[in-house]
């Protein structure tokens, strides 16, 4: 395995709370990734030796702001490229935001992504706070660019067979499983058979949280970087015996419901729906693969 990018979850903390967040980030979350912490993932991914860039997300990364910029400031001596994902909160007044971000520039980062969509606000404040941060990221150089997830609706065009289709961006996992799915149209749960999105076998990125989880998925983990080097985690990281990642590589979520024998409805949205659905009836079976709370909404809903 030949790991190339680490995202940190800073923190699970954020000003909103979004229905289509992985996360369930919220303002009702605490706790945030030390510098020390920072550090230890980081000597890590040296030893990994493979490792090209760092993201600092959350929750909401600017929420910390002075350990988000230390952060940046460790990965850049160390070699790593860094870049950020901020939902924007604090972009008001031209001049404000240049504030912001002017530290950021001086420190360097290949990329600056900002979420910008329904989700986020009102479509005309949402307009407004991408055309600010672009034309501030214009002056000070910085390589900006908008996230923008689709809100989830039926298709006009019918797919396979004549079903109806889900359109947008949005991923079935975290709160959109809890908020998103009612009247969506579903596929058969045995038709769910892969992973669509992740490269289980072979990661090129892991997201590590501020309790050192390391993700493949959010809420799939395959260790703790803060109890064991990331080299070693990687190391011992063995698809096919993982409980949870074996079953996935073999079959996708409905192999996880044919091999636990786990209870289910007739249909889901797409496979990320299924798998996390199985995954929460999971937990009490594998929690050392399954977690942390805050990833399956515990105490927020």
């Amino acid at each position: 395995m030949s790991l190339t990018g680490i995202h940190l979850l800073l923190t699970y903390k954020c000003n909103a709370e979004c229905d289509h967040c992985f996360v369930w980030g919220s303002p009702f979350l605490e706790g945030t990734m030390t510098l020390e912490g920072i550090q230890a993932v980081y000597n890590g991914a040296e030893e990994l030796g493979t490792v090209e860039h760092v993201y600092l997300e959350g929750g909401e990364p600017f929420l910390y702001y002075p350990v988000m910029l230390r952060a940046m400031e460790e990965a850049r001596a160390l070699g790593f490229e860094c870049g950020i994902v901020t939902n924007g909160y604090w972009i008001t007044a031209l001049d404000d935001t240049v504030e912001w971000l002017r530290p950021i520039a001086e420190i360097g980062v290949m990329d600056l992504s900002i979420s910008s969509d329904l989700f986020h606000g009102e479509e005309e404040p949402e307009r407004q706070k991408v055309k600010v941060v672009e034309e501030v990221a214009r002056q000070l150089g910085l390589p900006a660019g908008v996230i923008t997830i689709e809100e989830p609706c039926v298709e006009e065009t019918p797919g396979e067979k004549g079903e109806p289709i889900v359109g947008g961006s949005v991923r079935f996992r975290g709160r959109a499983v809890a908020k998103l799915v009612k009247g969506l149209p579903r596929r058969p749960w045995q038709e769910l058979n892969e992973c669509p999105y992740e490269r289980l076998d072979d990661p090129k990125r892991v997201h590590i949280d501020y309790l050192g989880y390391v993700h493949l998925c959010q809420g799939l983990t395959i260790g703790n970087a803060l109890e064991k080097p990331l080299a070693q985690v990687m190391s011992e990281y063995d698809p096919t015996s993982h409980p949870i990642v074996g079953p996935l590589l073999s079959g996708g979520p409905a192999a996880l419901v044919k091999r636990y024998s786990l209870p289910h409805e007739e249909g889901y949205v797409e496979a990320c729906h299924l798998c996390y659905v199985a995954r929460e009836m999971l937990r009490p079976q594998f929690p050392e693969a399954l977690g942390p709370g805050q990833m399956y909404g515990e105490g927020l809903e």
